[in-house]
């Protein structure tokens, strides 16, 4: 009997864990095509990296090394700030499309909370990717920025992009009720992130210098351990914000 007991809750747990898995995904598919038939997040952020990154080369050009010694940091700023606000113009909406569309009530009748955090920090993930990749591209081409190190440049945006995504999913949730959204959101989200764009902005400038992997990995743990303590308190805290 004590034997049985014991071996029910694993054998229970697993499938409400492959529950949440397969509601996460179905919540992300269907953000997908719902993005694919009205392309407004995907539309909004590229023009708006697109817009942000070809007047900052027009009005600044290639800035020469011995006019400022800052270069890369400077370089570093100003793609993070591209990144950043064309961010805000798509991750925001991540929950508004539902309560504007009057689904939000079926969503939660359909699938868990917790799955649909992860569907929607899924898709936020992918959008943000194709966003960063775009950006990163059109920064190094029309800036004719060098960067010394690639991997670790790459290794920078994906942290930096983990650590957005989790921070964004759940403030979009908070204020998808709200009337004054936008405002919101940019207040909400300052706070959270001022931490992560610093030091990604300094570790994106050791990447463009070419530094060493031992001079670049502390502000690399940093930029994980943000993205992981932000994650896990997304989705403990998730709940609650969903179905207040």
């Amino acid at each position: 009997m004590s034997s049985s007991g014991s071996g029910r809750p694993p054998a229970e747990a697993a499938p409400g864990w492959r529950h949440i898995l397969d509601a996460g995904l179905a919540v992300f598919i269907k953000e997908v095509r719902s993005e694919v038939r009205t392309r407004y997040a995907l539309n909004a952020v590229l023009l708006f990296a697109v817009c942000t990154i070809v007047a900052v080369s027009l009005g600044l050009g290639p800035i020469a090394p011995r006019r400022n010694p800052d270069l890369p940091l400077i370089q570093a700023a100003l793609l993070w700030m591209a990144v950043l606000f064309a961010a805000f113009t798509g991750l925001a909406r991540t929950f508004i499309q539902e309560e504007d569309a009057r689904t939000a009530a079926a969503l939660r009748l359909a699938a868990p909370a917790l799955a649909v955090f992860l569907g929607k920090a899924w898709f936020n993930t992918l959008l943000l990717g194709l966003l960063t990749s775009l950006s990163a591209a059109l920064f190094l081409v029309l800036l004719r920025v060098g960067v010394a190190d690639l991997a670790q440049f790459c290794l920078v945006l994906a942290l930096g992009s983990a650590g957005l995504v989790a921070a964004t999913t759940l403030i979009a949730a908070i204020i998808a009720r709200a009337s004054a959204r936008g405002a919101l959101f940019a207040v909400l989200s300052f706070p959270l992130l001022t931490p992560l764009l610093v030091v990604a902005i300094r570790a994106t400038a050791l990447a463009i210098e070419g530094v060493t992997w031992a001079v670049i990995g502390p502000p690399l743990q940093i930029l994980a351990a943000y993205a992981i303590a932000l994650f896990t308190a997304s989705l403990l805290l998730f709940d609650v914000v969903w179905e207040a």
